[in-house]
């Protein structure tokens, strides 16, 4: 994290980031992913990240910010993030207009397909 950010601006990093892990983690080595959940999940710091890993600690912050950049690059070529979010705002505009039962346990159904 860098500490010229406010406090409000590195909430919403961590935020936007660990909607971009939960997104494309599984695309990160097994190692990137237990180092990321640590840090970013987790709330280990880089010392006792380095400890469990046996690395150093500017090891685990060039991992967290390796890690940080391909999540950012899989959204930007991939947008998956943005498409789910655009669904997302379609669908409660949807659930507004559609009255009847029938539409609406559809509506749920979608919902729930999307774990929105």
């Amino acid at each position: 994290m860098n500490e010229s950010f406010s406090a409000d601006e590195q909430l919403k990093d961590i935020y936007e980031l660990t909607r971009l892990y939960d997104m494309y983690g599984v695309l990160l080595s097994e190692h990137n992913r237990e180092i990321f959940e640590d840090y970013m999940l987790n709330d280990l710091s880089l010392g006792e990240i380095a400890d469990e890993q046996g690395i150093s600690r500017q090891g685990v912050r060039d991992t967290v910010r390796r890690c940080s950049g391909k999540l950012k690059s899989y959204e930007d070529k991939l947008g998956m993030l943005k498409k789910l979010d655009d669904a997302s705002g379609l669908i409660n505009k949807l659930e507004l207009l559609v009255k009847d039962e029938e539409g609406q346990k559809t509506i749920s159904q979608i919902k729930n397909l999307f774990e929105l």
